[in-house]
């Protein structure tokens, strides 16, 4: 057992790198926790929509109503997982959404069961009063599970982001928190290969209509990851695979003065600040704002890519150049592990020319450098007329801003609050973000179908392209005012000391 975190001690050994078989572990689940978010909306357009008589407003609806829900349960994961500790905290939350998963596959038999029809085929024929109360039961239906899928991913982040605090460094965390952020951006790249396929495959064997068994192989993972988690995971000073070199690296920060000042960190590490009392501090509604203001973004183009490729280039999804587009535009986003590293390059360079840079300016500043890619967001649109492939890359371009500013405002927290409560304000973050998200997942619904209905027009397009140009506008300037009012609430790094 590594108990030891002497100088003496650490300099007679190789340190071991176990910390980053966990961030693996970390960057496996948010793999695997974004292609469970990703089922959906590569089924619903081609598979479910059809079946179902959905509506965008239904689709919206679903996502909207998955957001809220993902977001009061992030005001509670956070705080659950710090009551219950990261490794059976984690355990719980992925166990909790790879069940949710799963349950989506029962929605077809039980909306079936509900208005009396037999199979897939006698829903699909169905028309007129029918058609509609099958949309309404079976949305129903997917509300159902899709709670249930957000309840247990609500507590993924945080526990990432306190599993980061234990393992690495502060100097290290952001770059950490990258790496395993990208398991969002690798689930979605995996996705559009592996879902339609999936659903496609079982649908000519005749296994339903094909998408449940995507929901139930996709969220059968979460479960393999489960036994992985067990067998691996320690707190790093009882963690066997963890040597004394080691843990005196990852816990560099407790030594950095005298004995006297360690004791004094120690112990503002191990309090607790009570949970109503965190909301007095404007550092919790810096994070709030800046979650708020941007998660919203990435899940409008995480639940509605697909269908923009759809609505707008007539493309399936499950199609050669479907699949390839929503291929390279995560595989774009996947530039956002070195959007962690960039805090890093700001401290080492100031360092070497005798200037000392606190990890916070140093995060604010690369935040302000991805806050201003999503700008290109303004042109998707217009660009769209000269190819389908460059409104991709422009997506794609923003979803690694996005993803770089998403473990760069992670890592804030571990910056400024004790690592007692990282979990529980991750989670108020997680909740403000959820409730961004709500807003543009369901009002973009409700303005697609009336784009189309009324032949909106904005900028020169007309129908839904017009409400995907709105929306794009909005996407474009969201990081740029959050960082500003982050900028403005906490001007300068100051710890929270309870």
């Amino acid at each position: 057992m590594s108990t030891s975190t002497s100088p003496l001690a650490a300099a007679n050994q190789k340190m071991t790198n176990f910390r980053w078989v966990i961030c693996a572990l970390l960057f496996l689940a948010t793999t695997v926790n974004y292609m469970d978010r990703q089922v959906l909306s590569l089924t619903w357009k081609e598979f479910i929509s059809p079946e179902f008589h959905w509506t965008d407003a239904n689709y919206g609806l679903i996502t909207a109503v998955f957001s809220i829900v993902y977001a009061v349960a992030n005001l509670l994961a956070g705080r659950f997982i710090d009551w219950m500790g990261t490794k059976k905290g984690y355990l719980w939350a992925i166990g909790v959404w790879s069940a949710g998963a799963c349950l989506h596959a029962v929605c077809g038999w039980a909306t079936e069961h509900v208005v009396g029809m037999h199979d897939a085929e006698e829903l699909l024929r169905a028309t007129g009063d029918v058609a509609v109360m099958i949309a309404t039961v079976s949305v129903y239906f997917f509300l159902g599970a899709r709670t249930i899928l957000a309840l247990g991913e609500a507590g993924n982040f945080p526990a990432a982001i306190k599993v980061t605090a234990e393992y690495f460094p502060k100097r290290d965390r952001a770059y950490a928190t990258s790496i395993f952020n990208a398991g969002s951006a690798v689930g979605a790249l995996i996705a559009p290969f592996s879902i339609g396929p999936l659903a496609k495959f079982f649908q000519s064997i005749h296994w339903g209509n094909g998408w449940e068994m995507a929901f139930i192989v996709i969220g059968a993972l979460g479960f393999v990851w489960m036994g992985f988690w067990m067998v691996l995971y320690k707190e790093p000073a009882k963690n066997p695979r963890v040597n004394a070199a080691e843990l005196a690296y990852i816990e560099q920060d407790n030594h950095e003065d005298e004995a006297p000042r360690e004791k004094a960190v120690q112990e503002e590490e191990e309090a607790t600040i009570p949970f109503w009392k965190v909301f007095k501090y404007p550092q919790t509604w810096a994070v709030f704002v800046g979650k708020f203001m941007t998660d919203g973004v990435w899940w409008f183009f995480l639940f509605w890519t697909p269908a923009y490729i759809t609505d707008v280039f007539k493309l399936s999804t499950s199609s050669g150049e479907g699949m390839l587009m929503i291929f390279v535009l995560y595989l774009i986003t996947m530039l956002s592990i070195y959007g962690g590293k960039l805090p890093t390059i700001f401290i080492d360079r100031a360092a070497r020319a005798g200037v000392n840079i606190n990890p916070y300016a140093a995060r604010m500043r690369a935040m302000l450098i991805f806050a201003v890619f999503p700008l290109l967001a303004l042109l998707a649109q217009p660009l769209s007329s000269v190819s389908p492939w460059l409104p991709i890359i422009i997506i794609g371009i923003a979803g690694a801003a996005h993803q770089s500013w998403s473990a760069n405002i992670y890592s804030v927290v571990g910056d400024m609050f004790p690592k007692s409560t990282i979990a529980t304000i991750i989670g108020i973050g997680g909740m403000a973000g959820g409730l961004g998200s709500f807003l543009i997942n369901y009002y973009s619904g409700i303005l697609f179908d009336y784009s189309a209905q009324v032949n909106l027009s904005f900028m020169s397009f007309t129908g839904k392209p017009a409400g995907y140009f709105i929306v794009f506008c909005i996407c474009g300037v969201a990081y740029l005012v959050g960082w500003c009012i982050m900028k403005l609430l906490v001007p300068r790094y100051k710890q929270v000391i309870p």
